[in-house]
């Protein structure tokens, strides 16, 4: 799932505004079992994020989320969820965003690694009821080195649409990609830790102007 990220001072280069920060990440997955032995199937999934931008100077964004979901095989997961996102940009007001989401993922153990494929289709309510509705994709591959099977290679692409044109979610079209790379190590079956980089790349309200964030981001990944 679908992470520690990173980010330095704004510089406009080609028309692009750059900047670089971090991102933070703790995720926990586990089946309802624990609830009752007949739930096993069932999956509870929490999440939470902080994010610093202008050079590590500002906290900028937050991230809580919660989601349950059932296993319709040992590969395939559907879910529904709830994230909420106070974002403080510098120089713009508070904004509480608040999303409600179905979910589908997919795991394909292959011989070279493992590939996971995650559908979300968001419906953000960013200010009373003015819902932006956001699909997003992500690709996510992992591969264990043979010298060290704890150590992994992580890589993973997620790609945002916006379906619609909302006056405060702006216009329809595309809205943002995340690529990352890095490395994951598995301490046990209970606990991993990802670090690596993380580009952002995103476009404004009226698809005129464009950031690129350099992020370091970290996500500790828990089993419990």
């Amino acid at each position: 799932m679908s992470s520690v990220s990173m980010v330095t001072p704004a510089l406009a280069m080609d028309d692009l505004l750059q900047d670089a920060g971090s991102w933070m990440q703790v995720v926990g997955e586990d089946s309802l079992k624990f609830v009752d032995p007949k739930l096993e199937k069932g999956r509870i999934w929490v999440e939470g994020q902080s994010r610093f931008d202008d050079n590590w100077d500002h906290w900028y964004q937050g991230m809580v989320r919660a989601a349950v979901g059932y296993s319709i095989s040992d590969r395939a997961t559907i879910w529904a969820g709830y994230t909420w996102l106070p974002t403080q940009n510098l120089g713009k007001s508070y904004v509480s965003q608040q999303d409600v989401w179905p979910a589908f993922r997919y795991v394909l153990p292959t011989d070279i690694g493992t590939f996971s494929f995650r559908t979300m289709i968001e419906s953000n309510f960013i200010k009373g009821d003015d819902v932006r509705f956001r699909p997003r994709q992500m690709v996510r591959f992992m591969h264990p080195f043979e010298f060290e099977p704890r150590l992994n290679f992580i890589a993973w692409d997620e790609f945002f649409i916006r379906a619609n044109t909302t006056p405060f979610g702006g216009k329809s079209g595309f809205d943002q990609n995340r690529a990352f790379a890095g490395l994951g190590w598995t301490f046990n079956k209970n606990f991993r830790f990802e670090a690596g980089y993380l580009n952002q790349y995103l476009d404004d309200a009226t698809h005129t102007n464009n950031t690129m964030h350099h992020l370091i981001m970290g996500s500790l990944f828990i089993n419990f």
